[in-house]
């Protein structure tokens, strides 16, 4: 009776100072239940035990058991001291479930230190396959950001903060299927792991790109200095928020409410400011490539029905801009330095009083399923094409980030990655401001000595790039220059493996490949160090679904290889073509509504690694047979691993189609192609007869190969 009445005290107390908010319902009554939810301070265990309708038993650590202060908590509820070092212990777990009890158990086993998901261990996992337990996740939300959590120094802590439980619909882990007791226990342990990062994900908030700015800014404190560019300032969430309430305001008055407008900005600061500006006024930022010629910016505008482009005039005669801008047609130019002239005594009335105090009654936030960018598809295989992203888009593919990678507070990201791709938006612009994490904006990636000169000098924990771009970092930094570097990812294009290489051996670290699209906003797989396997982009992320669809010609290899096709939350709302100015085509494929054929070729494993076979565009027909342009390009890569090298075809009467290979070696040789081809076992129908040696590889601003200048180049080799 006395434990009943001090529960409810201490509910109530808990309810008045933490206001805990439960979402979700909870599941019938079953035999075998087993609690699970991350760990993220000292007052985990006394929130569920507080707020589940449950009379359940807790597993702690026998070091817990000891602490004076955690003796007298635990004497609320029942609980069963374990040490996870002993192999008995999981076994008076199975034992303790078997009995009918509930059962609750943090799977991480420690506090969290960095805020997001940690180490999950086996142990529970295997429980629950062994005795068949019914799991009911339950995210624990807030208690991190207590005095009682074990972050670092640098998270913002508050004395009181809101704390929320998300009960998530139950699941079960099937026994795997493998050799031995430790396979089993492992892939048991995976399974665990990836039932906590659905977790993590599936409790996402829903609401838009600024309301987003507006919580981080309220967790982290307006005066959090977290964005840095060229310009060697550090902008506050405060800076940000007053930034794109101005900017938002002034363009308002010369544009209209759902109007796309072209924005062509360097990686600065105010440009991540103005594009969560127009998203609070309900204006649409299309994301325009400025290193594109001007067919393809006429062709974007022209797909988005652009009438105004926001640059500035400083940043068009810079980067020698003029000439583009002046063949665009039926467009007009808003340039930001006589919108800044613009503003009234008004208006800084306006700002400091009203939207600043108020800015969620300042501004029209609308809704997570409305556009909020438009970005462009690179062109490297045709026109390019608008991507419309919604608010619902973007932040879920931030929070499937999130729930694989441990991004903090402590974290600097370095991106010279430009806003305008989908890449160096969500996960160099956005991600890092709605995170917390610190951020350097640098304009361009192609200057190879400054970005590792400033890795070193900034500190920085993470970097963002591709294939190419990392080559050239590698060749060109100092040993120490990425000493601090706990991340660097590879996205947009295959990494070589020459460069994996290189990155391990000079600087010991190993690059995390990713895979993604810009459809899909962009991240759909990616390698972490929780989960990584050489030669693979990673496993899904969580909430992804994905199928794969035979392609004739490629073998199906029993379900596991074949086209994907991809739906889920982060997916686009539809395609904007030059051809439908302004229609919205909803994505579509064989798999049917709502899911998108990515082109791509890919193979699963049994541990859900996806592995790039190849796009299907890149293959060739030879002589009845398809071959691979990537495997070209792996021959090439492996005769002459210092040079760049790139396949395309030509028309060939007797074959259908013939290999051309791209290289910058001068002296590569068939020869050694067919060397390679046969230590590698390839059939040497792969090997090119046409080898064209070119200075250097054409690229597209985003560090990809242009294959459509490549193949204008073979046609006539």
């Amino acid at each position: 009776m006395f434990r009943k009445l001090l529960k409810r005290v201490l509910q109530t107390l808990a309810r008045i100072l933490f206001r805990v908010q439960v979402r979700g319902r909870m599941p019938a009554p079953t035999e075998r239940l087993l609690v699970i939810a991350n760990h993220e301070s000292l007052l985990d265990g006394l929130l569920l035990g507080l707020f589940l309708p449950l009379d359940p038993v807790f597993v702690v650590h026998t070091a817990v058991a000891k602490n004076p202060f955690f003796r007298v908590v635990l004497a609320l509820v029942d609980y069963l001291a374990v040490d996870p070092t002993s192999p008995m212990a999981m076994k008076r777990v199975v034992r303790l479930i078997e009995s009918g009890r509930p059962v609750v158990i943090f799977p991480e086993g420690r506090v969290t230190t960095t805020g997001s998901l940690m180490k999950t261990y086996d142990g529970p996992a295997f429980v629950a396959a062994r005795t068949g337990a019914t799991l009911l996740p339950v995210r624990i939300d807030g208690a991190a950001r207590t005095y009682f959590s074990r972050l670092s120094g640098n998270f913002p802590r508050r004395l009181l903060p809101q704390i929320g439980l998300s009960i998530q619909p139950t699941t079960r882990i099937e026994m795997p299927a493998a050799p031995s007791a430790r396979e089993r226990r492992r892939k048991a342990g995976e399974a665990m792991r990836r039932v906590m990062q659905e977790m993590i994900f599936a409790s996402r908030p829903h609401q838009t790109l600024f309301e987003a700015l507006l919580d981080a800014s309220a967790i982290h404190g307006r005066g959090r200095r977290l964005v840095e560019d060229l310009k060697q300032e550090e902008y506050s969430y405060g800076d940000l928020l007053k930034m794109a309430l101005a900017l938002g305001r002034l363009v308002a008055r010369e544009t209209a409410p759902g109007e796309n407008l072209g924005v062509l900005l360097p990686n600065l600061a105010p440009t991540l400011a103005l594009v969560l500006g127009l998203t609070a006024r309900e204006r649409v930022p299309a994301m325009l490539n400025y290193t594109a010629g001007t067919d393809a910016m006429q062709a974007a505008c022209t797909a988005a029905q652009i009438r105004t482009v926001l640059t500035s005039r400083a940043f068009v005669a810079q980067a020698k801009l003029a000439d583009k801008l002046a063949a665009l047609e039926g467009v007009r130019l808003l340039y930001l330095e006589d919108v800044r002239e613009s503003m009234t005594f008004a208006d800084k009335l306006w700002l400091v009083l009203w939207a600043m105090r108020f800015p969620r009654a300042a501004t029209r936030i609308g809704s997570a399923e409305d556009p909020a960018v438009i970005l462009f598809t690179s062109g490297s295989e045709g026109k390019p094409k608008g991507v419309v992203l919604s608010h619902r888009a973007l932040l879920a593919n931030i929070a499937q980030i999130r729930a694989v990678v441990d991004f903090s507070v402590d974290d600097k990201i370095l991106n010279a990655l430009p806003l305008f791709h989908s890449f160096g938006l969500t996960a160099g612009g956005l991600l890092p401001v709605l995170a917390g994490c610190h951020v350097f904006l640098y304009p361009s990636p192609l200057h190879y000595r400054v970005i590792p000169e400033l890795a070193y000098d900034r500190g920085c924990t993470v970097l963002l790039g591709t294939s190419t771009f990392l080559a050239n970092y590698a060749r060109h930094a100092h040993p120490y220059d990425f000493h601090r570097l706990r991340y660097a990812i590879a996205g947009a294009k295959k990494l070589a493996e020459p460069v994996r290489e290189l990155w391990f051996e000079k600087f010991g670290i190993r690059i995390f490949e990713g895979y993604g699209a810009t459809e899909t906003a962009p991240v759909m797989a990616v390698n972490t160090p929780m989960a990584f396997r050489r030669g693979t982009v990673g496993q899904f992320l969580p909430g992804l679904q994905a199928r794969l669809v035979p392609v004739p010609g490629i073998d199906y290899a029993g379900g596991r290889r074949g086209m994907l096709h991809v739906s889920g939350p982060n997916l686009m709302s539809g395609y904007l073509r030059a051809e439908r100015p302004g229609v919205i085509e909803a994505p579509a494929s064989e798999a049917g509504e709502g899911w998108y054929e990515t082109g791509d070729v890919v193979e699963v494993d049994d541990d859900g690694f996806v592995r790039i076979v190849g796009r299907v565009k890149r293959f060739a027909k030879v002589a009845g047979e398809m071959v691979s342009l990537e495997v070209v390009e792996k021959l090439a890569a492996a005769a002459a691993p210092a040079a760049q090298h790139a396949a395309a075809t030509q028309p060939d009467v007797a074959k259908g189609e013939a290999l051309v290979l791209f290289t910058s070696d001068q002296s590569l040789t068939r020869e050694r192609l067919v060397t390679a081809a046969r230590a590698q076992g390839v059939a040497e129908l792969a090997v090119p007869r046409k080898i064209v040696p070119i200075a250097a590889l054409p690229l597209l601003g985003t560090g990809k190969i242009d294959y459509v200048t490549l193949r204008q180049w073979a046609e006539v080799a």
